[in-house]
């Protein structure tokens, strides 16, 4: 075979095409031999279009996109040179063969150095052979060497491939979805089939097509939704979207799933109580859009019931499943209507219920409250009781938080044996054991969490239990803690003043006192303790123990810090007992004793779904939406399987709920407004507002229908006090060191007036959780927080995702910004704008993600929410690059605007977006902003950059 080298070829160019070219225009005898033997006319340009395709396989770079003038020239002089190549040889007599015209485009494309592009051409030959298999685009000779490829169904038996039918699957879920080919989903599932391939395996495979573009052009997540929805289908229905009308199958079969589910096992029979006829027209299959593939991922995974692997639930069923067990024991003309608007609401995401009644709502065992707080006495009885609960709480789901501020601390006198006690640090690791042991229902992780006050003599070794160094045996690796500080440890800190801890078997009193009350008492301990009254005691520098516990913060993320006073001062039911703890969360603030095992049924309004284009409020619908979820969360309590009796009692005596929200940032980002501004901060003031104002209006109204709850007589509510009226006491209480903006911009009296008139049908009304589930449910941003990232890998129980910020990326295209090469720098900087240096500063500050906003704008807009709420927000704290100062700053911060509790402090964690086809040697090593940079001095650490919690951990979605 004739060769001619690069250097040669680009010399002769020229010349050669100068002699020729009138062949290529007005010579029509020109033709090239198809491996059919068919003779078609040689035509440059489909040489040209295959050599820009392996171009843009190389590096990555959509058909949407124009090729930058490097990459056009590069494709050109190959062209030019394969085509001297080419017609030199049919001078010399050479027939002129496709795969010759192929073969020298490779033996080219490497000469000139183009190694990856080769690779990318030999592949693009090799998956068009693979599919004129599948297609029977075969010659002769190939259909001798081909036999003709089976595929498998579940029932095992077989049927011959038909491409065509991948083909129109894609299409469908490709329909009117704007810059997504079907063809390219297809084809790539095209190229990897086997003869005896199983249905199964086609599915995934056109869903993993369409999932890994996602990235690209998130409008894939909508097509890889479809793909995962039609497989449900077959699943749950038995029929072909393709074939067979869905929505039909939905009413005619719903029914059915209610028969089905009830003889399993899996749904209670109450539910045949309904007009199973009427609930089956209301579904509506258009909701099903409103999925996201990581949403209906997570509820197929999850959610969704099944038997034996299958599942026997629609979405759609699923929804209509929850709102039925919602309704069961509204009155019987109302149920359907009942059950509808819940449906609706759900359905429509305008608000979600928590994970356990979505997990359990219709079942024969409806445990479908979040989570519990527990408090434990000084003695053993109650000590292995409150082990026992837990187990029992969290094996339905339940989220724990357990108090033990009163068992007695190491070297503790103990008068049945005349022996010392071991303090609180075994029981502590027996617990842990419990979560781990008994997970919540086998479908998440067990989740607990620990408090202590501040004053207990143990406070010490309680930091100490989160670390990865000492005795094994005194350290609980998988139970959260918590430190539940008085406001009097606060003053002593900015005060610099002393601190001494107590045993709580010799200062008893101080665990149910709080504010001015416990400062007394407390005073009059240290007195005791100076006159050498006390057997155990010691005195310490606060300022020494403060660094202390933010120095294990810092290490171990944990224990997190949370406010006694505010909880108590601020508590609608000071009358009723102390709130000893708050929950796993932080969010939960409700009183505890030996009776009662406090609850809280959660469940989060969709903010985004509120809004208008124009990012203004939609108030009638927010009303509308939070008169509903109210009535949805207080019939939890009476439908609700109680795991104990302590539980049972809590929760019928005070029916506490917890409206919460999720999507803030969405919110923002629909508004054009950046987190870290005063106008985030006042968007935070005026939507809480909002909802507290129709949570409480709701509940006044299911008062006035149902009844004010048990406790009612002599609580705040009853002496006329809404939330944003204890604020006054908090400021009486603690004198200086408090800053909340008092602002109001709704007319409460009518509120006022009709509390009075009408009581309250629950004793709290609002809490924000996590939402860490849910809000992927609906693809929404999780509960307050800031974005983590714009573009990175997030991991949980149902597998890993690449998430990517459409708000940005609608942003960028809107600017003509959005291209592969705006991804790779995406990529390369972790999902973090503020180096990429063609993106607008107006874009970048909208888009700061959570280490670039200063933790104050996150506590100040957590201190607007904080004056409305009864109760507590799960308020996680970033921060770049700590350091003893910064973290002190932040939480007394914190503390002087009035926040109740904290979450988490999260440091920049290991996870990165993976990099493997990023060009290292062109970025560099690093970007300058991810560079390790030492803490201060003030924080002594036992180890450098630890990672104390990471966003995606599927451990943080205990509560909801």
């Amino acid at each position: 075979m004739s060769t001619v080298s690069a250097s040669q070829s680009d010399n002769t160019v020229s010349t050669i095409l100068g002699t020729i070219q009138h062949n290529l225009t007005s010579a029509k005898h020109l033709h090239v031999k198809k491996r059919d033997g068919r003779s078609v006319p040689f035509d440059e340009q489909r040489i040209a279009d295959a050599i820009e395709k392996a171009f843009r396989a190389a590096y990555e770079i959509p058909d949407s996109q124009e090729l930058d003038s490097t990459k056009q020239e590069h494709i050109q002089r190959v062209l030019q040179s394969v085509l001297v190549e080419v017609l030199h040889g049919m001078e010399q007599g050479q027939e002129l063969e496709v795969e010759r015209v192929q073969d020298t485009v490779e033996e080219t494309l490497m000469r000139h150095g183009h190694f990856a592009v080769a690779k990318a051409f030999i592949l693009y030959r090799s998956d068009r052979k693979k599919a004129r298999v599948l297609s029977s685009d075969l010659t002769t000779q190939e259909e001798e060497e081909v036999t003709v490829q089976m595929i498998v169904h579940a029932d095992g038996s077989k049927e011959e491939l038909n491409p065509e039918k991948i083909q129109q699957e894609a299409e469908r879920c490709c329909e009117g979805l704007a810059l997504t080919s079907a063809p390219e989903v297809s084809e790539e599932v095209l190229t990897m089939l086997y003869d005896g391939v199983k249905t199964k395996e086609i599915e995934k495979a056109l869903l993993f097509s369409a999932r890994s573009r996602i990235e690209k052009e998130p409008s894939y997540t909508a097509v890889a939704s479809r793909l995962l929805r039609n497989i449900v289908y077959r699943e749950a229905l038995a029929i072909s979207p393709a074939r067979d009308d869905a929505a039909k199958a939905h009413r005619d079969l719903f029914g059915d799933f209610i028969e089905l589910g009830i003889s399993l096992g899996r749904l209670t029979p109450e539910l045949k109580m309904f007009d199973i006829d009427r609930l089956a027209e209301a579904i509506d299959l258009s909701r099903d859009e409103k999925f996201t593939y990581l949403g209906l991922q997570t509820i197929y995974d999850r959610y969704l019931i099944h038997n034996e692997g299958r599942r026997i639930e629609t979405p759609q069923f699923f929804w209509m499943r929850v709102a039925m067990g919602l309704a069961l024991q509204e009155q019987a003309t109302e149920r359907e209507d009942r059950a509808i608007e819940f449906y609706n609401v759900l359905s429509n995401m305008l608000f979600v219920s928590s994970t356990p009644t979505l997990f359990n709502a219709g079942t024969p065992h409806a445990q479908l409250s979040s989570c519990y707080l527990l408090t434990v006495d000084d003695d053993l009885d109650s000590i292995f009781k409150m082990v026992t609960d837990d187990a029992r709480l969290s094996k339905w789901a339940g989220g724990l938080g357990n108090d033990w501020s009163s068992v007695r601390a190491t070297g503790s006198h103990i008068q049945g044996t005349n022996g010392e006690s071991q303090g609180i640090i075994p029981f502590l690791k027996v617990a842990n054991d419990t979560a781990v042991a008994v997970n919540q229902g086998g479908k998440r992780k067990g989740a607990m969490c620990a408090y202590l006050e501040t004053w207990h003599l143990d406070i010490e070794d309680f930091l100490d239990l989160r670390k990865n160094t000492g005795d094994e045996r005194r350290r609980t690796h998988d139970m959260n803690t918590a430190n539940w500080i008085p406001d009097l440890f606060m003053r002593r800190v900015a005060e610099g003043g002393k601190w001494t801890l107590f045993d709580p078997n010799e200062a008893p009193e101080l665990h149910d006192l709080y504010g001015k009350a416990f400062e007394a008492k407390y005073e009059e301990y240290e007195a005791k303790a100076e006159r050498g009254e006390m057997r155990l005691f010691k005195s310490i520098q606060a300022n020494d123990l403060w660094r202390k516990m933010l120095s294990r913060l810092f290490e171990t993320g944990h224990p997190w810090v949370t406010f006694k006073d505010p909880s108590n001062i601020r508590s609608p039911q000071d009358h009723a007992g102390v709130v000893h703890s708050s929950n796993l969360c932080t969010e939960i603030l409700l009183n505890t004793s030996k009776d009662e095992t406090a609850v809280c049924n959660l469940g989060s309004v969709n903010l985004v779904a509120h809004l208008r284009e124009d990012g203004s409020i939609n108030e009638e619908l927010l009303s509308s939406t939070i008169h509903t979820a109210m009535r949805m969360l207080d019939n939890v309590i009476d439908i609700n399987f109680y795991p104990t009796e302590e539980a049972k009692n809590a929760n019928m005596r005070h029916r506490p709920v917890g409206l919460g929200m999720m999507g803030f940032q969405d919110a923002l980002y629909v508004k054009g407004v950046s987190y870290a501004s005063d106008t985030a901060v006042e968007f935070a003031d005026e939507m809480t507002e909002l909802v507290s104002y129709y949570a409480i209006s709701a509940s006044i109204d299911l008062a006035e229908e149902r009844g004010a709850y048990g406790s009612y007589a002599g609580s705040k509510w009853s002496k006329g006090m809404l939330p944003i009226d204890t604020l006054a006491l908090l400021k009486e209480d603690r004198g200086d060191h408090i800053s909340v903006d008092e602002t109001v911009r709704k007319d409460w009296e009518p509120v006022r007036k009709r509390l009075a008139q009408h009581g309250i049908r629950n004793s709290n009304t609002m809490a924000i959780a996590p939402t860490a589930t849910i809000a992927n449910i609906t693809g929404l941003s999780q509960s307050i927080e800031p974005t983590y990232k714009h573009l990175f890998s997030k991991s949980n129980l149902s597998g890993d995702f690449t998430i990517v910020n459409t708000y940005l990326v609608a942003d960028l295209k809107e600017r003509g910004l959005w291209d592969a090469e705006m991804l790779d720098d995406l990529k390369y900087f972790d999902g973090v704008l503020t180096e990429i240096e063609r993106i607008p500063e107006d874009l970048k500050q909208k888009y700061l993600t959570a280490f670039e906003i200063e933790p104050k704008w996150l506590i100040d807009c957590a201190s607007r929410r904080q004056k409305w709420i009864d109760m507590g927000q799960s308020l996680n704290l970033y921060m770049a690059e700590p350091s003893g100062k910064k973290i002190s700053d932040m939480y007394m911060h914190a503390w002087e605007r009035g926040l109740k509790t904290t979450y988490y402090m999260r440091s920049l964690g290991a996870t990165q977006v993976e990099k493997s086809t990023q060009d290292i040697n062109r970025r560099g090593l690093q970007p300058r902003w991810m560079k390790s940079k030492s803490a201060s001095s003030n924080i002594s650490v036992e180890r450098s950059a630890p990672k104390a919690c990471a966003i995606d951990d599927p451990t943080c979605e205990a509560c909801q």
